[in-house]
């Protein structure tokens, strides 16, 4: 057995660029992936003969990691499909609109303008490095974001909007939600407008070949340094190094990365016990819950009825849904999630009621077309071993000011990386990148 410089737990984006700025500086590196795939929670798939991700997709102009590390990987970028008319269904009621603004009464409108002002002012006392120390930090860290939204917002369209947007970036209700994890989980994205937006937000772009198509490139440059279906049973710290247990053996090094979530970095045997905040910490941050899918139809049809694809609702469980028509148009495609509470009771009900309730909501949104789908590709995330959920491990109240300094908190050789640790782009693979080059960062630091 070989023992390397650095040990690497996880191969998605977070795990594969600390191994590749590791690599590029000269150390020697393994990384041990569970799966029998490299991406984490990017992952490809096929729909009507089409390539699609089945994890993340979109980027922004202001995820410049991203950004460039696509680039780096020659993989090009294509607009998100926006041209037409969204669809709005609140209170049983559709609506349809233009831009990234819902139609809502004109009281809803002028409070939904005053509480973007109010989180962007709120977000931007937040140190990026510790919002736990905020001024106002234990006080917002108390309540939850939806006992805030009862105590804050006094129309109905404001705060049905409120909770529909933490849904769809987090996948976790409101009420499970701390505040202070809410406006840090804004300010880390640039402000609400650019989390929920298409043109300018995070939505604006695609990759083509599909996002996975970038870290397969990364890893690719590693080759026999990454390991699968390597689940990490245990982790042994010594004065010496580390040595870490896996279904593939025993691997040896002077430090590791663990570039996972914390929901799963708690499940590792460690030798010597974690210190008790960041033990606690990986007991109270449990992931989002959501199932993507993909319905693929001969044509876009809804092209042709002047819309663009969007359609949101406040109470049916298909409730974000996208265009995702390929380039060419070969065949017409909706992308979207059931998320939070609505993907914790889907799963109960099986694949085949999941399919159809999700037909029946298409068709609602966009007529009796959507009825007649030629496939359909489902990936719940909640179902995954080695996520436990999706997009991200989220906090309740109390825990961000507890044991949030325990985030990025190096435990003697172990250094931490996935995008939950990041200050930038927290839950989106910007900020798994930005994570993988900290933690590289770190351990290069400690070689020498």
């Amino acid at each position: 057995m070989t023992k390397v410089d650095v040990l690497i737990v996880g191969a998605g984006f977070a795990g594969i660029k600390a191994a590749c700025e590791l690599k590029a500086a000269g150390r020697t590196v393994k990384v041990l992936e569970a799966r029998d795939r490299v991406g984490g929670r990017s992952m490809p798939g096929e729909i009507a003969g089409n390539t699609i991700d089945l994890g993340g997709q979109w980027v922004g102009p202001d995820q410049r990691l991203l950004m460039a590390e696509a680039a780096q990987q020659d993989v090009e970028t294509y607009a998100q499909y926006t041209t037409g008319q969204s669809v709005l269904e609140m209170k049983g009621t559709r609506k349809s609109y233009r831009g990234d603004v819902p139609k809502l009464p004109f009281l809803s409108l002028l409070e939904l303008s005053r509480l973007e002002k109010r989180w962007n002012r709120e977000m931007d006392t937040l140190p990026e490095q510790a919002p736990w120390t905020a001024a106002l930090a234990q006080q917002w860290d108390s309540q939850t974001l939806e006992s805030w939204i009862g105590d804050n917002l006094w129309t109905e369209g404001a705060k049905d909007f409120a909770r529909i947007v933490a849904r769809a970036v987090v996948c976790a209700e409101p009420s499970q939600l701390s505040y202070l994890y809410f406006l840090e989980y804004l300010r880390s994205g640039h402000g609400m407008e650019k989390l929920i937006g298409v043109e300018g937000g995070a939505q604006q772009d695609k990759f083509r070949g599909g996002a996975w198509s970038i870290v397969k490139s990364m890893a690719d440059t590693l080759g026999d340094d990454i390991v699968l279906e390597a689940p990490v049973r245990s982790l042994t710290q010594s004065e010496t190094g580390v040595s870490v247990d896996t279904d593939k053996g025993r691997f040896e090094s002077d430090y590791v990365i663990v570039a996972i979530p914390p929901a799963l970095a708690g499940r590792i045997f460690y030798n010597a016990p974690m210190p008790a905040s960041r033990d606690a910490l990986t007991q109270r941050m449990p992931m989002g819950s959501v199932i993507k899918l993909h319905v693929a139809y001969e044509t876009p049809f809804w092209r042709k009825k002047g819309l663009s694809g969007a359609a949101t609702s406040d109470k049916r469980a298909f409730n974000v849904v996208f265009d995702q028509t390929p380039e060419d148009e070969n065949c017409g495609i909706l992308v979207g999630f059931i998320d939070a509470n609505h993907a914790v009771e889907a799963t109960k009900r099986g694949a085949n009621a999941r399919r159809a309730e999700a037909i029946e909501d298409l068709m609602a949104y966009f007529g009796p077309e959507a009825g007649q789908p030629i496939d359909f590709v489902e990936q719940n995330w909640t179902q995954e071993e080695w996520s436990r959920g999706c997009y991200v491990g989220h906090m309740a109240p109390g825990v961000m000011t507890t044991y949030g300094e325990a985030l990025r908190a190096t435990c003697g050789r172990v250094h931490w990386a996935g995008t939950e640790t990041a200050t930038e782009w927290l839950g989106y693979l910007d900020g798994a990148l930005q994570s993988g080059i900290r933690a590289a960062q770190e351990v290069q630091q400690r070689l020498g």
